[in-house]
């Protein structure tokens, strides 16, 4: 399991990605060449706490020292938080049952020095109860096909959604969703969605029709992405 911040995990040529970050420290400790497989993307400016990725080794490292050394190589904006021994079928993307994302609005009337490049500031009072009866009808199986970005590559846009909430704490909300899987800025466009119902934009029982309509701009803005974070990845 790891975290990291900033920049996107996908690895690319001449840039700075989490992938790539991890395979050379990988290759430095263990001298092999490393790919390394994830549980999913997450593009630049999107957290993570729970990323799960697996790689093949022939190292005798104890894997109880195998976090720490892959730390080690690493820069300080991504760490390794525990690793182990898993079958050789074990396939971080393939096996996945489900994923938790949380999207951050900060709701305070002054926005957060400290935490700024991990939430998204609001400013205008939102009615969370309305956002927490919009957010239900989410859940279930349903064709996601508003609530996905344009240049989707997923040849479906049915989902399923286990759990949508909306959890307040102080001044902060906290959108989560957990699924069998999600589409391109998917939970940025719920959660812009559920922003827009907090402010009156949309009403609650009006979710039901925008899923249904499979319309893109019937449904709220996509949020920034360095609201979202992953939380989970559940096998």
């Amino acid at each position: 399991m790891m975290e990291k911040v900033l920049i996107g995990w996908q690895k690319q040529p001449n840039k700075l990605n989490i992938q790539g970050e991890i395979e050379k420290a990988i290759s430095d400790i263990t001298g092999e060449k490393i790919d390394l497989i994830a549980s999913g993307r997450t593009d630049a400016g999107v957290h993570s706490l729970g990323q799960t990725a697996n790689f093949k080794t022939n190292s005798n490292i104890p894997i109880e020292k195998v976090a720490i050394a892959i730390n080690s190589k690493l820069k300080e904006s991504i760490r390794i938080k525990s690793a182990e021994d898993v079958d050789e079928k074990f396939h971080s993307r393939y096996l996945v049952k489900s994923k938790t994302y949380r999207y951050t609005i900060n709701n305070a009337d002054t926005a957060s020095a400290i935490y700024r490049n991990m939430e998204y500031h609001f400013p205008v009072k939102l009615d969370i109860e309305k956002m927490q009866e919009a957010a239900k009808y989410f859940e279930g199986e349903h064709d996601f096909k508003a609530f996905k970005a344009s240049g989707t590559s997923s040849k479906s846009s049915v989902r399923t959604i286990y759990k949508a909430e909306v959890i307040t704490c102080n001044d902060r909300i906290y959108i989560e969703l957990t699924g069998n899987g999600f589409l391109y800025n998917m939970v940025r466009i719920i959660s812009g969605t559920l922003l827009d119902v907090g402010v009156g934009k949309i009403k609650p029982e009006e979710i039901k029709e925008i899923i249904e309509s499979g319309q893109r701009s019937k449904a709220g803005k996509t949020l920034p992405a360095q609201g979202l974070c992953l939380i989970k990845v559940t096998y």
